[in-house]
């Protein structure tokens, strides 16, 4: 560690004064902190205590329910539990459920997750660009931000483990070695349970430089050491039973084996019995059962005696749990292109990976924790195995792909008999947002929940409510006061200067020189961010909010959706939180001949500019079309999507940039349907690089 030298302190008072950035080595000399004995350092790594702490970059954020799923279709798993997924950041989804404030889960999910399973994406695209065309990691900034992204995430995530938790980490040798050096950290390196080696495919691709590449990693940690293990089994190939369980009883016909009763070492001394002359095992061995076992199995015939003499326990194959599965899975492929289980998402893994990994770490009525849920196969194996779920997503394509597979669950194959349909409906669920708010919705709340949730939103701390003057003080955001303006009692009143001169006139002498209100937009009349009386700013917490760059040391930063299906896997953070504006769509149905086709005209965003500050032209900013073409009117059940680079015909091997041009050329988009696949009603969503969604329904 650094020693601060009198120079040290000056340039560090001088670069505070000034603003300056302070170097990365003054890190731990200004914030101290126990090390491990040893551990990965890389640039850009943050200490536990920050990423714990709610900060600028991210912080918990209220959640908004979308749609429960419920009712007699959809019955409750148990009293007062909903299964949940989630569309946003995941770590301020994590953050969320670790302050465990919000009434949607408090008391629910912390602290009571016995098994965390995460396949998050192993790294972008464009991490792996070498001039072949092949995959080639090149680029050490972006792997340093890849593990810290992951970092973040996975120490947020142990303090929702149970105590008595299992965490299930799926990676690619690209990263592997790196984030297992990572998790020694977060959960310690004598929590480390397993590295499992899945190989996942069993002809490999001919490499010219390497062996062929057939295996992920899967690295799994107990939280605490005390952890749910229940051993796992699967059926003993026909080699290893020709060669093991080669005799067959005469009068049962049943196969059994012969196996050793003894065991190397010193161990206590038993006998065999006076009828085999007190046998004694070999020099230098002992018997491995007890006296009053030996004796059962002799009266029971389960001893047999080689010709020198030497016995041998007799075990029955029929009687055999199976093989013990070992931490090397060669049983498991991956799902092929032609599979029934196959639902088009690029890293779908298998459900029999899932099932051995759920059935291992929990037991019924468990509840089990994906953060990167993907298709959503983790939830639906959960789902047909009696346990409780919570997944999460960033991507829109996630949560709508999952959705489905959840609904027409009573439809897809049986986990114990794969041969027949699962045949029962999900339990009920609910799709709830976290960082990006339907604003309707948000008002349409009862005046508590409003109050609860803005409170929430802006983090405020309502241990400080009180009354200043007869004026109701609500809370304080940092150390400042404010006030949530009551917008459902004053019906014809606006927060404009003569509200303000009012409330300035009780309190302004008695309050510091910062106070803020939280209004709807349409209520302030200010389009400044504060409103100056005297010493004291009066800011406006708009409800949507505007950010006010004052109070915010970084920026807010939105979703990002991709417009490539190569780009599915892209990192992406989000920073605070923001609200729905719908995209402007003009479009058309039309039936042609044999075929339904729609036509796009016009896709443009309600953000004018991208975060760059380029202007976002016609299809600039869409990012996917989601199609029902079955639409019953209830629930969006996608049969289809299609990637903005896909809707406009562009070559998959161009660039990011190259499309952006590409999607600026464009002035229609035509996509045909066969009418023989369409329903009544075709539902449509359009969804922009935001997040933000268009919805249409056309009667065919």
């Amino acid at each position: 560690m650094k020693k601060l030298n009198k120079f040290d302190i000056e340039f560090l008072i001088e670069a505070l004064k000034s603003r300056k950035e302070i170097p990365l080595e003054y890190k731990y000399a200004l914030f101290p902190t126990k090390q491990k004995e040893y551990e990965l350092v890389y640039a850009g790594k943050m200490r536990k205590e920050d990423i714990l702490a709610d900060n600028e970059e991210a912080k918990a954020v209220p959640l908004q329910v979308e749609k429960i799923f419920n009712g007699k279709k959809y019955p409750l798993f148990t009293k007062n539990w909903h299964n949940f997924l989630v569309f946003g950041d995941n770590l301020q989804i994590l953050k969320t459920f670790n302050k465990n404030s919000d009434p949607l889960i408090k008391n629910k999910i912390k602290g009571k997750v016995k098994l965390i399973y995460i396949d998050p994406p192993f790294a972008t695209e464009s991490d792996f660009k070498s001039k072949d065309g092949a995959k080639a990691y090149t680029d050490k900034t972006k792997g340093s931000e890849f593990i810290e992204f992951l970092r973040k995430r996975l120490i947020v995530a142990r303090e929702i483990l149970a105590d008595d938790g299992t965490i299930f980490v799926h990676l690619d040798t690209k990263k592997g070695h790196y984030i297992k050096l990572v998790l020694d950290e977060i959960f310690g390196e004598s929590n480390f349970l397993n590295e499992v080696i899945w190989q996942k495919i069993n002809n490999p691709k001919k490499q010219s430089s390497s062996f062929g590449k057939v295996h992920d990693i899967i690295f799994v940690y107990s939280k605490s050491g005390s952890n749910t293990f229940n051993q796992i089994f699967t059926e003993y190939d026909e080699k290893y039973v020709t060669n093991t369980y080669k005799y067959i009883e005469e009068k049962t016909e049943r196969k059994f084996g012969s196996f050793d009763l003894t065991q190397k070492g010193s161990g206590p001394i038993r006998y065999f019995g006076k009828k085999y002359g007190d046998l004694k095992p070999p020099k230098g061995k002992h018997w491995i059962w007890g006296q009053e076992r030996i004796d059962e199995a002799l009266k029971k015939n389960l001893i047999i005696f080689t010709k020198n003499g030497t016995p041998r326990v007799k075990k029955y194959l029929d009687e055999m749990d199976g093989k013990v599965i070992s931490d090397l899975w060669t049983d498991i492929l991956n799902i092929q292109a032609n599979s029934n289980e196959n639902i088009d998402y690029p890293t779908q893994k298998p459900e029999k990976l899932i099932e051995r990994i759920i059935k291992a770490s929990t037991n019924e009525g468990d509840l089990i924790l994906d953060f990167f849920c993907g298709s959503g196969s983790t939830l639906a194996v959960a789902e047909k195995l009696g346990r409780r779920w919570v997944g999460c997503d960033i991507g829109k394509l996630a949560i709508y792909t999952t959705q489905k597979r959840l609904l027409n669950i009573d439809q897809s194959k049986d986990i114990e008999n794969p041969k027949i349909k699962y045949g029962k409906p999900a339990k009920s669920f609910g799709v709830v947002t976290s960082g990006l708010y339907n604003l309707s919705k948000i008002f349409a709340l009862k005046k508590d929940e409003y109050v609860d949730f803005v409170k929430r939103l802006f983090e405020i701390d309502e241990r400080t409510k009180k009354k200043i003057s007869g004026v109701e003080i609500d809370g304080k955001k940092r150390e400042f006061y404010v006030k949530i303006f009551p917008y459902w009692d004053l019906k014809n009143v606006s927060v404009d200067e003569k509200y303000l001169k009012e409330l300035h006139k009780s309190i302004g002498n008695k309050i510091d020189s910062r106070f803020y209100i939280i209004a709807p937009a349409n209520n302030v009349d200010f389009i400044s961010d504060y409103h100056q009386i005297g010493n004291v700013r009066y800011y406006f917490l708009k409800v949507p909010y505007q950010i006010i760059k004052e109070l915010h040391k970084v920026q807010f930063k939105k979703l990002r959706q991709p417009q490539s299906k190569k780009n599915i896997n892209d990192l992406d953070e989000a920073i605070g939180f923001h609200f729905i504006r719908q995209p402007e769509v003009k479009s058309e149905i039309k039936k042609i001949k044999d075929k339904i086709v729609l036509r796009i005209k016009k896709f443009e965003s309600a953000y004018s500019k991208d975060e760059t500050g380029e202007k976002l032209v016609n299809f600039g900013s869409l990012a996917m079309l989601l199609v029902d073409l079955n639409y019953n009117g209830e629930a969006f059940l996608m049969t289809d999507y299609y990637f903005a680079d896909e809707l406009l015909d562009i070559n998959k091997d161009k660039t990011d940039d190259e499309i952006k041009a590409e999607l600026k050329k464009k002035r229609v988009i035509k996509k045909e349907f066969i009418k023989k696949d369409c329903g009544k009603k075709i539902m449509a969503i359009y969804v922009d690089i935001y997040g933000n969604e268009f919805k249409e329904i056309f009667k065919i």
